[in-house]
């Protein structure tokens, strides 16, 4: 990994009341580099996501964004420095009252005084490099799944951010569409030269398209490393979750007392 880091996480514990999520997190995610997130449900991968963008703060530790510790800013450099970020929400969450033109352009007039007509050409730039310039004037209803993730794909990056978000971006896609979301996130990460952080419990598209993967079970970082390293990997977690088997390290079953107890047998 480059030692050029955008993002440098360092040993951030966190809790929700006494309750523990995070415990000793270390990361660092290099400029124009994709990294993935992996971990199954609860681990705490959406609670490293809120740290990264602000909304919450550690407990321990910090996570230092472009040279700024995160939980430092004040509200004024919090939205300074979001400005700078783009998020693709899970199912895109396109605002359905909006055309897809409308949807693309929200964040230039919320964030810039660009008048209406480079706007109007921004917008279709962003639409044209998804594939979706012709859609700019249907509604998100009239759209298929794979569309809509597009045309969300075409929003997150609107403002050419230093550093996009992606909270699983294939969830829900067919195999075509995935393949294409997969595709755009790669290339318009390399064409702006941006940081690009991948939360997904997709494995093996993402074991395509990124630079570096991190597992996280029960809070810590159980294992890292590049794409070819996770897929020779003899580490039990990292080969059941990347094969997708039912059991290991991560138990079918969820701890309870004797099987003929809970049935009232008597042996």
């Amino acid at each position: 990994m480059s030692s050029q880091a955008l993002v440098e996480i360092r040993d951030v514990n966190f809790a929700y009341d006494r309750r523990p999520i995070l415990n000793g997190i270390n990361m660092t995610f290099p400029r124009g580099k994709m990294i993935a997130i992996m971990g199954g449900s609860g681990c705490g991968k959406t609670t490293l996501f809120r740290l990264i963008g602000g909304a919450i703060k550690p407990t321990k530790g910090g996570v230092k964004i472009d040279g700024q510790i995160m939980h430092e800013l004040d509200q004024k450099g919090l939205y300074e420095m979001r400005r700078k970020m783009g998020v693709l929400f899970q199912f895109g969450a396109l605002f359905t009252d909006m055309s897809v033109f409308d949807n693309v352009a929200f964040q230039m007039r919320e964030h810039t005084d660009l008048p209406e007509e480079i706007i109007r050409d921004l917008v279709m730039m962003k639409l044209h490099a998804v594939g979706l310039r012709g859609t700019h004037h249907l509604m998100p209803a009239e759209l298929s799944g794979g569309m809509a993730r597009r045309v969300a794909l075409a929003r997150t990056v609107a403002l050419d951010p230093m550093l996009i978000l992606y909270d699983e971006p294939f969830a829900g896609l067919d195999p075509i569409s995935l393949t294409v979301v997969g595709n755009l996130i790669r290339r318009l990460n390399d064409a702006l030269g941006a940081t690009s952080v991948i939360v997904t419990h997709d494995v093996q598209e993402s074991l395509k398209i990124v630079d570096y993967i991190y597992f996280i079970a029960d809070g810590v970082i159980v294992a890292e490393g590049t794409p070819d390293e996770i897929h020779a990997s003899d580490m039990p977690f990292v080969h059941q979750f990347v094969h997708g088997e039912m059991d290991g390290p991560v138990p079918f079953h969820y701890p309870g007392g004797r099987y003929n107890q809970d049935l009232g047998v008597r042996v």
